[in-house]
């Protein structure tokens, strides 16, 4: 019975999109009903599967010998399942009014839903051909999405993000068909894979691995795609690009270090060597490219790619605290980014205007937008008492206790980053409430004003859960701490 409930929960999202491209509702708000209900429906059916199924891997469908599609239940799986499972309902409220006077609004549902299950195919992928198939099909189910709008700017974007990740399936596809051949590339915590390789042939074929999978992390220099796809609409950046396609790209590589390789053969090689090196750079690079955006939006997608290196730092770290602090940042800043794109669209809904100077005294004209964004950014940085503070530290425990100089040198890169994100972010915050002088007038008169409860409530739901871990992270760091130490 569980083995069902996990297939269908995949696959009702995915019929439940593909029939909005037959059946078109006469009204939004049959639409909306219809999208939603589907969408907590799965839910319902993902929480189902991770209160009662059964732990372990079974098989749906057989090619060949070796080459299988499977999914698995572990405490990975249950942790993004549960993540995206949480998120995509409350999203799907925002995104109604958000998209209210936009054009093809059946077709954007339509993908929008598809997403939803094919991303927990994603984390339900039990063997890495499975999750390969279920990444790429991420990799076109969202191309529209990102093109939406369809001018110059979402098609060059589509573009862009269509050659990236076409690049990177050809890269991840030579550690996939390795990974199959050798070892059958079942997901096993310490690794299953090339027990018949030679070393020196296992650490580059994890390079080309890591790559492949990098790209929808935003690895420099791979990371051009994701800034650039922030055209598209907000609910589509917020999920996808904040959470589901770049989090797919983490939990991937998650997978591949930890449940195909083994991570103590990598452990101190050229290759863990280098895989630092970059998340380093990345994270660092990025937050000085965040500072220097004058596009709202955009800040806040470079700011993406900076840290969702924070989370690969702990993850290539290679050791138990290292994988417990990568995955509470996954965590953690899914729920903070998530809701500083939505406080950011809901300041581009209202007001019709994109770029942080525009931001100047919007503050007093919606309060309670801006105060949640502070929230928000407020965490992201760093601050005790918020959950950014939390992963954070954690990540510069971890990168002390391992002691390598990559290691280190990726700690102090940390902290430095999260010095230059305080300046990208705070200063919107700064701008909204206290204005450039001569700028504190440019709402005077208007109709400006907060959101409905529609655009509010994802977002104060999300800032109330960072606050939560924040305060309270003993349980949700428990929890990583067992899958960490590979007990779940």
């Amino acid at each position: 019975m569980d083995k069902a409930i996990i297939l269908i929960s995949i696959i009702f999202p995915i019929a439940g999109g593909s029939l909005l491209f037959c059946y078109q509702p006469k009204t939004d708000s049959l639409r909306n009903c219809y999208c939603e209900a589907v969408a907590a429906a799965t839910t319902i059916l993902v929480w189902m599967a991770v209160c009662f199924g059964r732990r372990g891997a079974f098989t749906a469908l057989r090619f060949t010998q070796g080459f299988t599609l499977s999914f698995h239940m572990d405490g990975l799986t249950l942790f993004y399942a549960a993540l995206i499972s949480i998120m995509w309902p409350l999203c799907l409220l925002y995104a109604f009014e958000y998209m209210e006077h936009a054009e093809e609004k059946n077709r954007f549902f339509a993908f929008y839903l598809m997403t939803y299950g094919i991303t927990l195919g994603v984390a339900f992928s039990g063997n890495i051909l499975t999750l390969y198939v279920f990444y790429e099909m991420l990799s076109l189910v969202t191309l529209p999405l990102v093109a939406h709008y369809e001018d110059y700017e979402s098609l060059y974007a589509g573009r862009v993000y269509a050659a990236y990740t076409v690049g990177g399936a050809g890269l991840a596809l030579i550690a996939v068909i390795w990974a199959t051949d050798l070892g059958g590339g079942a997901f096993a915590y310490g690794g299953s894979a090339f027990d018949g390789a030679a070393r020196s042939v296992m650490l580059l074929i994890y390079f080309f691995g890591f790559y492949g999978f990098g790209v929808k992390s935003a690895v420099f220099p791979l990371s051009y795609w994701l800034p650039t796809a922030s055209v598209a609409p907000t609910p589509v950046t917020a999920l996808l690009h904040a959470v589901a396609v770049v989090n797919s790209g983490v939990f991937a590589v998650t997978r591949l270090t930890w449940f195909v390789f083994r991570p103590e053969e990598l452990h101190g090689s050229w290759v863990q060597i280098t895989v630092l090196s970059v998340t380093a750079f990345t994270l660092l690079f990025e937050a000085l490219q965040a500072v220097r955006e004058r596009r709202f939006k955009k800040r806040l997608a470079i700011s993406t790619c900076s840290n969702l290196s924070y989370m690969l730092f702990g993850i290539l770290l290679m050791t138990p605290a290292g994988l417990r602090a990568g995955l509470s940042h996954f965590l953690f800043h899914s729920l903070i980014k998530i809701s500083l794109f939505l406080c950011a669209g809901a300041f581009m809904h209202q007001t019709g205007n994109n770029y942080v100077f525009e931001t100047d005294g919007v503050g007093w004209k919606m309060p309670k937008t801006f105060v949640l964004y502070t929230i928000g950014a407020l965490s992201l940085t760093g601050i005790p008492l918020f959950s950014g503070f939390v992963s954070k530290w954690n990540l510069i425990l971890s990168g002390i206790a391992e002691g390598s100089v990559p290691a280190i040198i990726g700690t102090v890169c940390l902290i430095a980053a999260s010095f230059f994100c305080a300046i990208y972010t705070l200063s919107v915050s700064v701008r909204a409430f206290y204005p450039v002088p001569g700028r504190e007038k440019r709402y005077e008169g208007t109709n400006v004003k907060d959101p409905s409860i529609r655009m509010l409530l994802p977002i104060s739901v999300f800032i109330g859960a960072n606050i939560l871990f924040g305060i309270w992270p003993g349980p949700v760091m428990g929890f990583l701490g067992k899958i960490a130490e590979g007990l779940l």
